[in-house]
């Protein structure tokens, strides 16, 4: 056993009461935050911490937040339960937080075998807005959660932020990219709702049971804030009912939750407006305006491409998906979703 895991092994005993702690294999990791499947003597748990080759002595604070996020949570959503979190170096070379174990899965483009098509995409499509609105309206204050509040000009100072960043940066035309930019400016809503907004959610950022067409936990909590939870609402929308364009961008992400004929945009708004009481009249914004923050922030990946910086299957597919996506933000703006 290395000396880094030796000494985890000796925490988790200390702190937890687990023996036997160790290093099963890694689940994910890479640029963003890592995650490590440990085995124990009394069973499974998860590490997260930021990749070890980072250097930026910040890098931790994304999960740190997961970690203070997912702790208030607790009996209001569905969020793997909160072990502990560290920022002892000593220990691990850099801060972790360690989870409960949830014997899920991700799904992505395919759904696991026990599913049934149209009927599973549905059902998902419903708890995923299930847990989406019960986050929307938890008692953020109450649960401690007031200091990731931020203030109410959010969307604006995104549009102009990705704007400014675009246009310094530009490899190509991309004309959309700035007729909306200016057309969100112009509807911007008055005031929105505020709550807990967990910043990336979609059906990849759950884990789901192999069994059955079930959500088991929401997972992937560094981007979360108190905003405006119609955003998360665009997000989840953006991938997600019929195909306007195709093919749409990133449609490997898209594989299961655009299946033809499968519960519709719409339907599930009006389910997560039911469920909150929150007003959806503005959510053709929301739902562009999530369409484009997405095409500005990836067409980056495009650039560095474009200077012959990355070479990959991702960054190259951004010649056709950053366009789709901003098409497809153009017929938000219109209200053809």
């Amino acid at each position: 056993m290395a000396t880094s895991e030796q000494a985890l092994s000796d925490w988790c005993a200390a702190r937890l009461g687990r023996s036997g702690v160790r290093i099963e294999r890694e689940l994910s990791g890479g640029n963003s935050n890592v995650t490590l499947l440990l085995g124990s003597d009394q069973g499974p748990l998860v590490l997260r911490a930021a990749p070890a080759n980072t250097i930026s002595p910040t890098a931790h604070r994304g999960v740190e937040r997961e970690s203070i996020v997912m702790s208030a949570l607790a009996g209001h959503a569905p969020v793997p339960a909160v072990l502990a979190w560290c920022d002892d170096t000593s220990i691990f070379g850099r801060p972790f937080l360690l989870l409960e174990h949830v014997d899920g899965v991700s799904i992505t483009d395919r759904l696991p075998a026990a599913y049934r098509g149209r009927e599973a995409v549905d059902r998902l499509g419903e708890q995923l807005v299930d847990a989406l609105a019960a986050i929307a309206v938890v008692p953020w204050r109450q649960l401690g959660l007031a200091g990731f509040a931020k203030p109410g000009d959010f969307l604006a100072r995104q549009v102009e932020r990705w704007s400014d960043i675009r246009r310094q940066s530009a490899v190509r035309s991309l004309p959309l990219l700035d007729e909306l930019a200016r057309w969100l400016r112009d509807n911007l809503p008055e005031s929105g709702p505020v709550g807990v907004v967990h910043g990336d959610y979609h059906l990849d950022n759950t884990l789901c049971s192999r069994d059955e067409p079930r959500l088991l936990a929401v997972i992937d909590w560094e981007l979360a804030t108190i905003g405006d939870p119609l955003t998360d609402l665009g997000l989840l929308l953006m991938f997600w009912g019929p195909r306007a364009v195709e093919s749409p961008g990133f449609a490997r992400i898209q594989a299961v939750s655009r299946q033809p004929a499968a519960i519709g945009r719409r339907a599930l708004a009006q389910r997560w407006a039911n469920a909150t009481g929150i007003d959806i009249g503005h959510l053709d914004f929301y739902l562009c305006f999530a369409f484009w923050r997405l095409a500005a922030v990836v067409e980056g990946a495009y650039v560095l491409y474009r200077q012959g910086k990355v070479d990959t299957p991702y960054a190259r597919g951004l010649e056709h998906d950053v366009p789709a996506l901003l098409e497809e933000a153009r017929l938000a703006s219109q209200g053809e979703w």
